[in-house]
């Protein structure tokens, strides 16, 4: 028994209380994420410690962690704090139709859910899947699709970035690497945004979803190819087909919306920021400097699901119960005070070369890093081949009127309407 398990049992400390019955527990809903989420954050801060008390939708109650020291503490404490959801104390109480059950998941045989040995070994093999990918093939990807959306609306002198370039060009790329038909896109980008966005369809695309990646496995194993999915089938570890649907699933998920959102916030900064202002007139030394800015400020994934109590604990000040659910909040922990900007950006107040954001997420569990490299080649060569076609982009609305993703867990302007010179299609010269 711990030092804290004896305490608690003789009475020298109070049992934890259930997130559900904290003071002043913050609703993770509601429209101040769309609209104020820095301000939300700090109050937050201010009001709860670095670690919050929150209901998710159905008064399901959880805790947001958003300080950047106790981040760090639970993402490299898998013992205390496992990715194992089948340990949580609401599975019981939890609706059927709860939506956000494909966010949160159950004990499924994927790269997300396992833990210890298992998770190793299908980190292994998804690795080394995406360890195959040709840097040069993956830029070749990039600059031809990024070409193809632009050819659909350059010469219209204006357009949507989300919804005409920053949405469809992640998945276009992520299709080509995995195996997927282009044809395949649209159905699949819209399941994953419905699912991300939590609300009533959220259900029914995770079905679509799981269907469409159980469908790419079977037509891989009948014929396999020089991509990502017939590499996974190829690794020498046994798995089923049910595992290479699931890996597959959190890869494409994992892949799309973020990086759209990343291009998207990228693109915004730079048309709004006159720190910024030179990369729009064919400067490439500012996209880097944009790209990582977004993740310590606007990371598009701004909270992450989650990690879970193995036994009762305190973590920041708060008594956390066996069971209980942790939220990471990436965006929180990026924007704790108590991180400093470096001494490469104190002119101007970027962030330099300073890369230690938990935009990724970090430990045991954070992001591979070859799907990293393949996100910041998909959002650098995006961004880069956008302002090489279109000169003299100009935001078409005032910056204050933007709006972001009615969503608490994804971070993204719902459209960033431009205007440019209007230009030839490439395939047209």
């Amino acid at each position: 028994m711990t030092a804290y398990q004896d305490a608690l049992s003789t009475g020298v400390i109070p049992p934890p209380e259930c997130p559900a019955h904290a003071k002043n527990a913050v609703p993770l809903s509601g429209p101040r994420f769309e609209t104020a989420p820095t301000e939300l954050y700090r109050e937050m801060r201010r009001d709860h410690g670095p670690v919050v008390p929150v209901l998710l939708p159905a008064d399901v109650p959880a805790w947001l962690v958003i300080g950047y020291q106790e981040m760090y503490q639970v993402t490299n404490d898998p013992a205390t704090f496992p990715r194992d959801s089948g340990l949580w104390n609401q599975w019981e109480t939890l609706p059927e139709d709860w939506p956000l059950r494909p966010m949160i998941g159950r004990r499924q045989p994927s790269i997300y859910y396992t833990v210890g040995h298992e998770h190793r070994r299908h980190l292994e093999m998804v690795q080394g899947a995406l360890g195959m990918i040709s840097p040069l093939e993956l830029n070749r990807h990039c600059e031809e699709l990024a070409d193809k959306l632009l050819d659909t609306f350059c010469a219209r002198a204006e357009a949507d970035i989300i919804s005409d370039y920053a949405k469809p060009l992640p998945i276009l790329v992520l299709a080509r690497i995995l195996g997927l038909s282009d044809a395949q896109t649209p159905a699949l980008s819209k399941a994953m945004s419905d699912m991300a966005d939590g609300g009533p369809d959220a259900l029914e695309a995770f079905g679509t979803f799981a269907a469409m990646m159980h469908q790419l496995v079977a037509d891989k194993r009948a014929a396999p190819g020089p991509d990502v999915t017939s590499w996974m089938m190829a690794h020498p570890d046994p798995f089923t087909d049910e595992e290479y649907a699931l890996d597959l699933m959190a890869i494409t998920a994992a892949g799309h919306l973020p990086t759209s959102d990343w291009i998207g916030n990228s693109v915004r900064l730079m048309l709004t920021d006159d720190r910024f202002a030179a990369s729009l007139t064919g400067g490439r030394r500012s996209v880097p400097e944009a790209m990582n800015e977004v993740l310590w400020e606007e990371t598009p994934t701004q909270i992450l699901a989650g990690r879970w109590a193995a036994w009762d604990t305190w973590l920041g000040g708060q008594h956390i119960r066996s069971g209980d659910l942790l939220l990471l909040g990436l965006a929180g922990a990026n924007a704790d005070p108590k991180v400093h900007v470096t001494s490469a950006g104190a002119d101007t107040g970027l962030r330099g070369g300073n890369s230690a954001h938990f935009a990724f997420s970090h430990g045991e569990f954070q992001c591979p890093f070859q799907a990293q490299e393949i996100a910041e080649t998909i959002v650098r060569v995006g961004i880069e081949v956008l302002l090489d076609r279109l000169p003299e982009i100009d935001l078409a609305v005032p910056a204050e009127s933007l709006t972001r993703r009615p969503s608490a867990i994804q971070q993204g302007v719902t459209a960033l309407p431009v205007r440019f010179t209007p230009t030839p299609p490439v395939k047209a010269t």
